[in-house]
């Protein structure tokens, strides 16, 4: 008898399986062309039931029946496919504006093939990086052609360009990369400008239907001259980060106390051992460490997060415009931080020799110096001491100085987890960050590249092992009940990209062994090994990051690939990530009870501070190349060893051995027979001779430095 209830209770379970699938791919055949995750699929399934759904979705997604196209989210299999398949004019498809400066535009579809044509007749006001919806109007194996029918998502609405009047017309004219055009200002505008004043504007209509014009308000009056400053606060604000607080989040900050009010309610560390190791220049200390030995003589090392949640509350002004800001950005001559410095540099900041209010998580190690125990909840610290990594790592070398015991333990077990995590999968990219010593003028004089310290790698592990820890404790509760929750995720790479890097790299003489993502990590990090002796080889760990997918924060959790975590979240840095902020509060209303957030928020929100976090990373990059040029725009003429970097139909990318600085040489310099390999890998010069490639290195001379276009062009000496 219980024999034939259990084969019925596995009939009952195998056919209400069989029911969610067959509900799960009409879900995404109803959806064409929409990527969707786990919590769109269990939304609309209204079901708790996320292990069900996970091993479905991937069950479909290794039968072909649904396609991954970004981490966590998936398209009807139907879009996998080549555009003979694209066979009606009803077909619709998502993607992304890539602009040409001729003016027409390619879509570039998730799921398909070939990128879809659309005139600039057929792109509704779409502007370059917009993400919209399309029609195919003319299928086709080759070029497809299209037109959109909806702007899902504008790119952008703040723009910097230069004040023109002309015949009695007051517009501002925008440059940019590949698409110049004007917005004439609407009738709101208030600010008026000189004629050639540099501005930032906001635009309010893409197409008047009355003028058919692109209208917009001045926000703001940079100037005329093209100075530093200027520079940078273009490079800002053409992100659509905003250069100044609004009143209303000063107004709130100013009369925030310094006075922590539930000392009671939090654990007390202010007399044990604390202290930060953070850049020499660095105002807002997120974080601090203590260590001691407990009442069982066992080793407790705390890691302790200003807890901003004490000052941020839901849904203030300042907690907007933190979202709005998602991160702080650090240019090479300033930071626009997120927060108010009221905050980021007073209140917040975990200062020596005074009370801060924190989050930890601390770890109990046993004398083999593996983890006993952890607990996670809300503190107050009293930092002793302010140190900044040049001076632990000399402590550290000389093995003598202040507080040397403890900073030799922090260490010797920081080594000990990183030797671990490396060998259970983890890769060690290690990319040289170059950086500039200015000026009382802030003019560049002197760049050199960042030196990466066994003091920046204890902190970093400490700083990893609390992130996967907390990810780890919600990941478990999610399994009793659903937590919508912030994950730092990181996908498995494209086996196709990984396959022609290990080519490549092959004809360089390097063998990789990609058969298993432990193979895959073993050899990444062998290279980046050999990378530090050899200068050629700094090309292939270039190459290696960008076969590697871009890390993202969803409450779809895939685990992290490059640091091999199952779980893994940001908690260490809320000062300057809004994505710790939300961690925090979700952190701690589950340490306290079972509050949920609603998932539809919390995964707007991260597709919004994902967003922001690559925006900051373009501003920072823009910021290093503008200095570079500045740095280097009185050596024309002087010659460099370079190596190639990169290439495209424009031209070869080589970085120049000597100051690390990047610049172009243009393939019209290179005679008249040049091709671009299609791979892009290598460029053929005229017949019998030997083609150029990635890695190769070659003399070059500098010939312009152009800090409009912010670029640096060589050639061949």
């Amino acid at each position: 008898m219980k024999n034939k209830k259990i084969v019925r209770n596995l009939k009952t379970h195998s056919s209400n399986s069989t029911n969610m699938t067959k509900q799960i791919i009409r879900y995404y055949a109803d959806n064409q062309g929409k990527p969707m995750g786990l919590s769109a699929v269990m939304r609309k399934l209204n079901t708790n039931k996320s292990a069900d759904v996970v091993r479905i979705l991937n069950e479909l997604e290794a039968k072909k029946t649904i396609q991954k196209v970004t981490p966590g989210k998936y398209i009807y299999s139907g879009l996998k496919v080549n555009h003979e398949k694209v066979n009606t004019k009803s077909d619709t498809f998502e993607g992304i504006v890539d602009m040409a400066s001729a003016g027409f535009a390619y879509i570039l579809c998730k799921g398909l093939s070939k990128d879809v044509f659309v005139s600039s007749a057929n792109l509704k006001s779409a502007q370059d990086g917009d993400y919209v919806q399309i029609k195919i109007t003319r299928p086709s194996p080759r070029r497809p052609e299209g037109l959109v029918t909806k702007i899902i998502q504008r790119s952008k609405t703040q723009f910097v360009g230069i004040y023109r009047i002309f015949k009695n017309q007051s517009y501002v004219l925008v440059k940019q990369r590949n698409q110049n055009f004007e917005i004439f200002l609407n009738q709101a505008n208030t600010l008026i400008p000189e004629d050639f004043d540099r501005v930032v504007v906001e635009v309010s209509d893409f197409k008047n239907k009355a003028s058919d014009r692109m209208l917009g308000k001045i926000s703001q009056i940079l100037g005329k001259e093209s100075t530093v400053d200027i520079e940078m606060k273009s490079i800002i604000a053409e992100q659509g980060f905003g250069l100044e607080f609004p009143q209303a989040v000063l107004e709130e900050t100013k009369n925030m106390s310094d006075k922590i009010t539930d000392i009671s309610k939090r654990r007390d560390f202010r007399e044990i051992c604390c202290f930060t190791i953070d850049p020499i220049d660095a105002k807002d200390f997120d974080d601090a460490l203590s260590i001691r030995r407990d009442e069982n003589n066992d080793l407790e090392i705390g890691v302790h997060i200003a807890d901003v949640s004490y000052y941020v509350e839901p849904n203030s002004a300042l907690d907007k415009e933190a979202l709005k800001r998602g991160n702080s950005v650090y240019l090479v001559d300033r930071v626009l931080p997120m927060l108010p410095e009221r905050l980021s540099n007073e209140l917040c900041s975990l200062r020596p020799n005074e009370d801060k209010a924190t989050f930890s998580a601390v770890f109990t190690f046993d004398e083999e110096r593996n983890i006993k125990k952890h607990w996670i909840g809300k503190t107050i610290i009293h930092s002793q001491r302010r140190f900044a990594y040049e001076e632990v790592q000399d402590i550290l070398v000389k093995g003598e100085g202040e507080l040397f015991d403890e900073l030799f333990l922090l260490d010797t077990i920081a080594k000990k987890i990183r030797v671990e995590r490396l060998k259970n999968g983890a890769i060690d990219f290690e990319t040289e960050e170059v950086r500039f010593k200015l000026d009382d003028n802030g003019n560049p004089l002197e760049l050199y590249v960042k030196e990466r310290l066994d003091a920046h790698m204890l902190i970093e592990e400490y700083m990893l092992l609390a992130n996967k820890y907390v990810a780890t404790f919600i990941a478990k509760k999610n399994k009793a009940y659903i937590i919508p929750f912030v994950y730092r995720i990181h996908d498995k790479p494209d086996p196709e990209k990984l396959a022609e890097f290990g080519e490549f790299a092959l004809e360089m003489g390097i063998h990789l062994d990609f058969n298993t993502p432990k193979k895959i990590a073993k050899s990444m990090n062998l290279l980046a090994d050999k990378a530090r002796q050899d200068s050629s080889l700094k090309v292939l760990q270039s190459l290696a990051i960008r076969t590697m997918a871009k890390a993202a924060y969803s409450p779809d959790n895939i685990g992290h690939y490059g640091l091999s975590f199952e779980y893994y979240s940001h908690f260490t840095s809320p000062i300057r990530r809004y994505s710790d902020l939300m961690v925090h509060r979700i952190l701690l209303d589950n340490l306290e009870g079972e509050k949920r957030y609603q998932l539809d928020i919390i995964e707007r929100q991260c597709t919004h501070i994902s967003s922001q976090e690559r925006k900051a990373m373009i501003a920072e990059r823009e910021s290093t190349k503008y200095f570079q040029v500045l740095f280097l725009k009185e050596q024309l003429g002087k010659e460099f060893d370079g190596i190639i970097t990169g290439m495209n139909n424009r031209g070869i990318f080589v970085e120049m051995l000597q100051n690390r600085c990047e610049a172009i040489l243009p393939l019209e310099t290179l005679g008249s027979e040049v091709e671009v390999n299609k791979n892009r890998l290598s460029v053929s010069l005229v017949k019998g001779t030997k083609p150029l490639k990635m890695g190769d290195k070659l003399k070059v001379r500098l010939i312009s430095a152009n800090l409009e276009d912010k670029e640096l062009v060589v050639n061949l000496a």
